[in-house]
C-alpha cells in the first residue's frame, strides 16, 4: 500500500487484543520498533519493507506468545537476536534476504518449530544439530554456512611433518614437568588437606554473602585431622571444569533466601560459573556412607524437567548440595510476584506446558527412585525454576530419606497430606496429593491457604476452596487465574485439567490416580486456541500477500 514513516508501538498498546500485526510490503524503515511492549502478539509480519540495523539480543524476550515472527527482505543486519531462542511457541522463522552475520543460535529441540528461513544473509559456521531437519534452501546464500542439510564442515588440514615432530618435543619436555610437579604435589598432598579444612566461620561468612578464603593451618589439630571435615567436594556429574571449596569459599556470594532446612545462596565463580548453594542443617537421618550412597543415587539422575545435583560436601553437622543457578526464578514467583515485578503472568499455553513438564519429571522419579515410598516428597511452586524457556525444572526432590525425621513430619509437604494427618504415615500416592495441589495453584493464581499456616488452625486448604467454588458457581469462572488471559475455547481444556487436579487430591488415597494415570490424562490436554492467527503455518508470503486485509477479526491489525 506504500505506507512508510515508524510504526508508533505506544499506539497499538492501547489496542487490548491485538494479537496479529501485519504490515508487509510497505515502506516502514528504521530499526525494529520495540515490540516486548505487545506482549501478547502472536504473529508480526513486517516482510518487504525498509528497516534497518542490527536487532538487540534481547529484542524479544518475555513474548511468550509469539508463534510467527516474519522479517524478510529488509536491511537488518548484526547477529540473529539470541532472545528468539527462548520464545517456546515459535513456528515459523523468517529472516531470508537480509545483512545478518555471525554464527546461527542454538534452538532447543522442542518439536514446534516448523519454518526456518536464513537464506541470502551473511552468517557463518556450523548449522546447529537442531535446525539439521531443515530444507537445504532455507540456508542457501550464506557461503560460509556448513553442517546438515548443507555441505559437512571441513576439518582442519593435516599438519606438516615438520610440525608435528615439533609438537612432540613439546608435548615430551610438557609430560616431563608435569611428571615432576606431581611427584612434589603428591609429596605435600597430605599436609595441603589438613591445612585447607573449610571452618565453620568460613561457610557462615559465606552463607551471609560475603566472599571469603580459606584460612590456611586456622583449625586446632584435633580437628584437622577429622576425616569429616574433608576440604573436598564430592562430584555427581562429569565434568572437566570442576571446582573445590575453596573455590567456593572466595566466591562472591548473594544470599537468595533461608528455609526451613537451611539457607540458600548463589555463588559466582572466578571462572564465570554461577552456582547455586543449598546449606542443610537438618540431615542428620544417616551415616556418611548411607548420605553418600543416596547422593550418587540422586546423581545418576537425568531427565530435561530435573535440576541435577552436581556436588555435595559432607559434615557431621551440616550438608552443602551445589546445583547450577537458573536464572528465571521460581514458578512461585511467576505466579504471585509477576504482577508487582511489572511483568506479565504466563498465560494458559504456557502453563499447561509447565504441568505438562512437572508430571514427565515426577513420572521419571517415580521409575528411577521405586524404593523411596515419596520420590519427591516436597513438591511445591517455589520448588519448581523455570529456564529461558519456561521448561519447568524440579528441585529439592529425592530428600526425605535424609532429612531428620522430626524435621521432615514438621516441615515437608508430603507430612501434610491427608493420609499423614489421619494415619501418621505417607505412601506411594502422597505426591500425587502434592501434585494436585500444585496443579490447583497453578490454575486459581492462589497460595494454597495449609502451606501459608504450617498446617496449624485450619483444616481449610486449596482443594477445598476450588470444590465448593465449583459447586456453588455453574459457570465456573471466577475459579481461574484472570491473568491467564484465556479465551472461550480454552475453558473447557482448562477445567479438565482442573478436575484432574482435584482427583489427585482426593481425601481417600486409594480414589487417586497413580503417576502413570495422570502422565497419560494430561498428555492428552490440549490448548485448543481456536483458529484465531492470521496465517496458516503452511502459508507461502506470497499466499499471504494475496489474503492480506481480508480478514475483519478484531484481534488483528491487518494493513
Amino acid at each position: 500500500m506504500g505506507l512508510g514513516g515508524v510504526i508508533d508501538v505506544d499506539v497499538l498498546v492501547e489496542l487490548r487484543n491485538l494479537r496479529t500485526l501485519s504490515l508487509m510490503n510497505n515502506n516502514f524503515d528504521g530499526h525494529l520498533p520495540n515490540f516486548t511492549k505487545l506482549g501478547f502478539l502472536k504473529s508480526i509480519f513486517l516482510s518487504n519493507n525498509k528497516f534497518y540495523g542490527e536487532i538487540p539480543s534481547n529484542a524479544f524476550d518475555g513474548m511468550l506468545s509469539l508463534k510467527k515472527l516474519h522479517l524478510a527482505n529488509n536491511k537488518f543486519s548484526g547477529s540473529i537476536p539470541e532472545s528468539l531462542t527462548t520464545l517456546p511457541r515459535l513456528m515459523e522463522l523468517m529472516l531470508g534476504n537480509n545483512e545478518f552475520d555471525g554464527t546461527i543460535p542454538h534452538f532447543p529441540q522442542t518439536g514446534r518449530l516448523k519454518v526456518f528461513v536464513v537464506s541470502n544473509n551473511q552468517l557463518v559456521g556450523e548449522i546447529p544439530h537442531t535446525l539439521s531437519r531443515m530444507n537445504a534452501s532455507a540456508f542457501s546464500g550464506n557461503e560460509y554456512l556448513c553442517g546438515q542439510p548443507l555441505k559437512p564442515c571441513r576439518s582442519k588440514g593435516n599438519l606438516s611433518i615438520g610440525t608435528i615432530i615439533i609438537v612432540s618435543i613439546l608435548v615430551a619436555a610438557a609430560l616431563a614437568a608435569l611428571v615432576a610437579v606431581v611427584i612434589i604435589l603428591c609429596r605435600n598432598r597430605t599436609q595441603q588437606q589438613s591445612d585447607q579444612t573449610p571452618s565453620i566461620t568460613s561457610l557462615n561468612r559465606m552463607e551471609g554473602g560475603q566472599s571469603t578464603v580459606a584460612v590456611v593451618g586456622s583449625s586446632p589439630p584435633d580437628q584437622s585431622k577429622k576425616s569429616d571435615q574433608s576440604v573436598r567436594l564430592t562430584f555427581l556429574k562429569e565434568s572437566n571444569d570442576r571446582f573445590d571449596m575453596t573455590d567456593l569459599l572466595k566466591a562472591s556470594a548473594e544470599i537468595l533466601g533461608s528455609g526451613i532446612f537451611g539457607s540458600t545462596y548463589k555463588a559466582a565463580l572466578n571462572n564465570g560459573k554461577v552456582m547455586v548453594v543449598k546449606r542443610f542443617r537438618h540431615m542428620n537421618n544417616l551415616n556418611r556412607e548411607e548420605f553418600n550412597e543416596h547422593m550418587r543415587r540422586l546423581g545418576r539422575l537425568d531427565h530435561p524437567n530435573l535440576l541435577p545435583i552436581i556436588a555435595f560436601y559432607y559434615r557431621k553437622e551440616e550438608k552443602l548440595l551445589v546445583s547450577e543457578f537458573m536464572d528465571n526464578v521460581s514458578l512461585s514467583v511467576h505466579l504471585h510476584g509477576n504482577r508487582s515485578r511489572g511483568l506479565p503472568s504466563p498465560d494458559w499455553p504456557t502453563r499447561l506446558n509447565i504441568v505438562k513438564g512437572i508430571v514427565r519429571g515426577l513420572s521419571y522419579l517415580y521409575d528411577q527412585l521405586p524404593s523411596l515410598t515419596a520420590a519427591h516428597g516436597h513438591l511445591k511452586s517455589s520448588n519448581v525454576v523455570l529456564d529461558r524457556s519456561f521448561n519447568p525444572i524440579l528441585n529439592d526432590y529425592g530428600l526425605v530419606p535424609v532429612i531428620t525425621q522430626e524435621h521432615a513430619q514438621e516441615h515437608m509437604i508430603s507430612y501434610k497430606s491427608p493420609e499423614y494427618k489421619r494415619s501418621g504415615r505417607i505412601t506411594k500416592k502422597t505426591d500425587i496429593w502434592s501434585l494436585g495441589i500444585l496443579i490447583l495453584e497453578i490454575l486459581t493464581g492462589r497460595f494454597p491457604s495449609n502451606f501459608l499456616q504450617q498446617g496449624k488452625g485450619s483444616d481449610t486448604d486449596l482443594a477445598t476452596w476450588v470444590a465448593s467454588v465449583l459447586r456453588d458457581d455453574s459457570t465456573n469462572v471466577d475459579v481461574f487465574d484472570k491473568e491467564m488471559a484465556a479465551n472461550k475455547q480454552c475453558e473447557g481444556e482448562m477445567m479438565n485439567l482442573l478436575k484432574i487436579g482435584l482427583n489427585c487430591c482426593d481425601a481417600e488415597v486409594d480414589k487417586r490416580p497413580d503417576i502413570k494415570q495422570v502422565e497419560r490424562m494430561i498428555e492428552e490436554i490440549k490448548e485448543k486456541e481456536g483458529d484465531d492467527d492470521f496465517y496458516s503455518s503452511y502459508t507461502s508470503e506470497a499466499d499471504m500477500r494475496s489474503s492480506r486485509g481480508l480478514s475483519n477479526d478484531i484481534n488483528h491489525a491487518t494493513i
